[in-house]
Parts: C-alpha cells; structure tokens; sequence
C-alpha cells in the first residue's frame, strides 16, 4: 500500500507491518506516519533502513528496505 513520500521516495507499507503495529498496540496510520516523516533514519546493512521515533516512555521503530526508487516498511516495533 502507498502511503507518503519521504526524501524524496514513495513509502510503501506491508501487510505484516501494519499487523504488528496492530498487535503491539501502535496507532496505525497516525503514529506511524509522525515516525515516518519526524523520526531518525538509521542505515544497516547493504539496503536496510530504520525510522526511529523515541519518547520519553518507549521508541517506535519502522524498518524497512531501501530499494533506490522507493522504501518498504517490513516490520514496525516498539523500543525501550
């Protein structure tokens, strides 16, 4: 599914991803969509990519893959 463009790439988000953030109790889309367009991006690896939201109870990170035209969230978790 499309959602945004963030630096310049369209986001798209799996079906996994929205039913962790479901199951981890995460505000989808509202939550998700402020760590994507305010949160830190962290890079790993040859194409991962990692959004990263922290406040002052927990973190919410998005990881995804960069995939040069566009970004897939895979997964979206809770921090500490």
């Amino acid at each position: 599914m499309a959602v945004e463009y963030v630096q310049g790439k369209q986001i798209f988000i799996t079906t996994h991803a929205v039913k962790r953030a479901r199951e981890r109790e995460i505000a989808y889309p509202d939550h998700v969509l402020t760590v994507l367009k305010t949160g830190k991006v962290e890079r790993f690896g040859k194409q991962g990519i990692k959004f990263i939201s922290k406040s002052k109870k927990n973190a919410i990170i998005c990881v995804g893959e960069d995939i040069g035209h566009a970004i897939i969230i895979k997964t979206i978790e809770r921090g500490n």
